[in-house]
């Protein structure tokens, strides 16, 4: 059972670029949704992120994102509302709660919860896409020669976090397979052999890794990879992203605060900035070769000439 997280070769832009190029793609998007607070640009990067991942073939990772953000939305609303005791519009005043005081729920910080959770939702598609598209076994050879133990540690994260997500399936299905008769498997229950499970794994690992002279400081062989004809686009879209967020921000086009009451603006500059990160989410595109398009042709000439 593959997690639909874990990386997959497939034949596509985001794949054949190299792990820097991906990484300032993907990264540039989280970092503009960073700096703005406006719901209006959040959602437009999180339709840029989306449009990515489909045209990389993230699909199943998408899915994935979108539960695994629902779930954060959820907790990041209700925490929000209930702690936070800012803005004008009391909607529900919950009376006084131990530890907590005087809750009163208001529209603001309704508001401002969603508007955190916009913010996790679009860092988790970010990164399913990531986890999906991204080699990690190349980010390890990219970060060897800078920080070796760091990169080993972060493609072995990134390698092990999906097959724990695997695990945890496989858990849950092996306890709804035992019968009506069986006693109900808790979460904790569940989580407890998840977590011995993964600290059997790291054990083997471990040893894998020293038997394989990962520990002993060998300096790492000098090959080159050729940099991928996809680089420079991913390059190019990145700085566009990020000049074009920036530049939005400074001339006033976030347009939005929650407290102490709500305001939106929807500014002309807003409005542009999610045109450009829309659009940007179309960078992934592999165009098919002229080659291959005239092959046919040339073929076909071929067969239909007379012979001699």
């Amino acid at each position: 059972m593959r997690s639909v997280l874990a990386y997959a070769p497939r034949p596509g832009a985001l794949q054949a670029a190299s792990p820097s190029a991906a990484v300032a793609y993907l990264g540039s998007f989280v970092v503009v949704a960073f700096i703005y607070s406006n719901p209006l640009v959040l959602v437009a990067i999180g339709a840029g992120l989306v449009i990515a991942g489909l045209i990389a073939g993230a699909r199943g990772a998408l899915r994935a994102a979108f539960w695994i953000g629902l779930g954060l939305a959820l907790t990041i609303v209700s925490v929000n509302a209930l702690l936070v005791d800012r803005g004008e519009t009391v909607l529900a005043r919950l009376g006084d709660w131990p530890l907590l005081g005087q809750v009163d729920v208001t529209l603001e910080t309704i508001v401002a919860g969603a508007v955190g959770a916009l913010l996790a939702v679009v860092t988790v598609i970010a990164g399913a896409i990531y986890s999906s598209c991204v080699d990690p076994d190349r980010v390890l050879r990219a970060l060897r020669p800078i920080a070796g133990r760091s990169a080993l540690t972060a493609t072995l994260i990134s390698r092990l976090f999906p097959v724990a997500i695997a695990d945890a399936g496989r858990l849950r299905e092996a306890a709804r397979l035992r019968g009506p008769g069986a006693a109900e498997v808790s979460l904790a229950a569940l989580s407890r052999r998840l977590l011995a499970g993964s600290f059997d794994r790291a054990v083997d690992v471990a040893a894998t890794l020293e038997l394989r002279g990962y520990g002993l400081g060998a300096p790492p062989a000098r090959r080159r990879r050729q940099p991928s004809r996809y680089d420079r686009r991913f390059y190019l879209a990145a700085a566009v992203v990020l000049l074009a967020g920036i530049a939005a921000r400074l001339v006033g086009g976030n347009g939005f605060h929650a407290y102490p009451r709500i305001e939106f603006t929807l500014a002309p500059v807003t409005l542009a900035l999610c045109g450009v990160i829309v659009v940007s989410g179309l960078a992934p595109l592999r165009r098919r070769p002229r080659r291959a398009r005239r092959a046919k042709p040339a073929l076909a000439a071929a067969l239909e000439a007379p012979r001699v």
